[in-house]
């Protein structure tokens, strides 16, 4: 399962586990601290701010030659480029020097602190876990002229499956930037599994943005979008050479977070 739909909205599941660890960590803070009046409520949304920051500063220094004639880039955060480690370190170490300074607030935000940080690494690990076991569905799609396809057929390499559609503006902004890597990676099969959308609809969107994509496969029940779990435009998944999923990606995809997912891939699909 790659997103869960609350009403309206539909979230990733790595929000929600976010979300979910920063709401326990405020609730022990505040427990702990009601018999100081102390609650760092205030604090653990301040050092959660310092750690996204420091994430993305880290993913942009790892990346920057994605970023380079295109800075403005650099805080667009639609593409999800954020390394995690680097972020949750900073926040610990800032939250450290606060409770070290105040001595009632040591206990709350301690507390708040390994409660946040358990929760959403044992969590997001047994998310991550419970993903990569995934294998490649079994399902019979269809290319440009109507004729079946079999995905399992694409298994034995490795395999980037972007689900889009033309009236989803993300899925237009990142269309530039995965014709590029499928044109340059001769090692990866590329699949695009259009959701819901006839061929003269898809073959129009292609031909006015002059994208030359091999493997444009329609999917006019949306069935592979139920099968993996995501119900959210653009998602893009990764499996390696034995179909097993190594990576997923919801949202539009920059040059520099396709680039990570890639390296991740190959890295996955090694021996």
């Amino acid at each position: 399962m790659l997103t869960v739909n609350l009403g309206p909205l539909t979230l990733a599941v790595p929000h929600l586990l976010l979300i979910g660890s920063l709401l326990l960590a405020t609730l022990s803070g505040w427990w702990v601290g009601r018999a100081s009046g102390r609650n760092p409520e205030q604090q653990l949304f301040r050092l959660l701010l310092v750690a996204l920051l420091v994430a993305r500063l880290a993913f942009v220094a790892s990346y920057f030659e994605h970023y380079q004639g295109e800075l403005w880039k650099v805080v667009d955060i639609r593409d999800g480029g954020f390394i995690a480690w680097p972020g949750v370190i900073a926040a610990l170490l800032l939250g450290g020097w606060q409770a070290w300074r105040d001595r009632a607030l040591r206990q709350p935000l301690g507390v708040a602190l390994t409660v946040g940080v358990l929760s959403w690494g044992l969590t997001t690990l047994a998310w991550q876990a419970l993903e990569q076991g995934t294998r490649l569905p079994e399902l019979t799609l269809r290319d440009s002229r109507g004729a079946p396809v079999e995905l399992q057929d694409y298994a034995g390499k490795p395999l980037v499956i972007n689900l889009w559609a033309t009236w989803c503006p993300p899925c237009r902004r990142e269309m530039p930037v995965l014709a590029e890597a499928q044109a340059r990676e001769s090692a990866l099969t590329f699949l695009f599994v259009n959701q819901g959308e006839g061929p003269g609809e898809i073959r129009r969107f292609l031909d006015s943005g002059g994208l030359g994509l091999q493997n444009v496969l329609l999917d006019s029940d949306a069935r592979l979008g139920q099968q993996v779990g995501s119900m959210a435009l653009p998602t893009t998944l990764f499996y390696d050479a034995k179909g097993r999923q190594v990576g997923n990606h919801l949202g539009e995809l920059s040059r520099a977070s396709l680039a990570r997912a890639l390296e991740n891939l190959k890295e996955g699909s090694q021996p």
